[in-house]
C-alpha cells in the first residue's frame, strides 16, 4: 500500500512537512510506504501526482494557514489535479492537515476537506482536529498534541487502508459512480 502525502506550503522542509512526516512515519510502522511530495504549483508537477494516484491507496492533503485559508500554492495545485485527476481520488483514504503559528487551522481543513467529501474520498480523522501550531519545525516538534494527533491520524490512516485492503480482497468492491447530476435554480 502506498499513500501520498502532498504538501502545499511554500517551505519545502517546513511546517507543514514535518506534520506530514509524523504521519508517514505512523504509516511506515505498518508497512505502508509513503511518499511526501512538495506541492508545487506547476502543470508538471500536478501531472506527476495525478500519474501517481493510479497506483496510491490514499492521500494526506496538507497546507499552512495563510489568512485563514489553505495557501494559494495548494489551492492552485489542488484544483489542477482535481480538474485532471480526480476521479482517481474516488475511494482511496483521504485527510487533512494543517500547520499554523496561531489560529485559522479550522478554516483551511474546512477547505482542504471539501476535496475529500467531493471526490469520494474515505475520510480519516484523528483524535482532534488535524493540526499542529509553530512557527518552525522545531516548535511543531514542541507541540506534544499536535504531534500525538499527527500520530494519530496516521495509525487510523494505517487501519483504514487495512480495512479498504481487506474488503477488496473478500470481493466487496466500491459501488459504481453514477454519471453526475448537475441542477440549475434558475428558471
Amino acid at each position: 500500500m502506498k499513500v501520498l502525502l502532498l504538501n502545499g506550503s511554500r517551505r519545502e522542509k517546513g511546517c507543514t512537512y514535518t506534520a506530514l512526516s509524523i504521519v508517514a512515519e505512523a504509516l511506515g510502522k505498518h508497512g505502508i510506504d509513503t511518499e511526501i511530495i512538495h506541492a508545487l504549483p506547476t502543470d508538471d508537477a500536478v501531472s506527476e501526482v495525478a500519474e501517481k494516484l493510479k497506483t496510491a491507496d490514499g492521500v494526506v492533503f496538507g497546507s499552512p494557514v495563510y489568512w485563514a485559508s489553505p495557501s494559494g500554492e495548494m489551492l492552485y495545485f489542488l484544483d489542477r489535479l482535481a480538474g485532471k485527476a480526480g476521479a482517481l481520488l474516488a475511494h482511496k483514504a483521504g485527510a487533512c492537515v494543517t500547520s499554523a503559528r496561531r489560529a485559522g487551522t479550522t478554516a483551511t481543513l474546512d477547505v482542504l476537506n471539501k476535496y475529500v467529501a467531493y471526490h469520494q474520498m474515505v475520510g480519516v480523522n484523528a483524535n482532534y482536529w488535524p493540526m499542529v501550531h509553530g512557527s518552525t519545525p522545531d516548535d511543531v516538534r514542541r507541540d506534544e498534541e499536535g504531534v500525538q494527533i499527527m500520530r494519530t491520524l496516521g495509525e487510523n490512516m494505517a487501519w483504514v487502508l487495512q480495512c479498504l485492503e481487506a474488503g477488496k480482497k473478500a470481493g466487496i468492491e466500491p459501488p459504481a459512480a453514477e454519471k453526475k447530476v448537475f441542477t440549475n435554480f434558475i428558471r
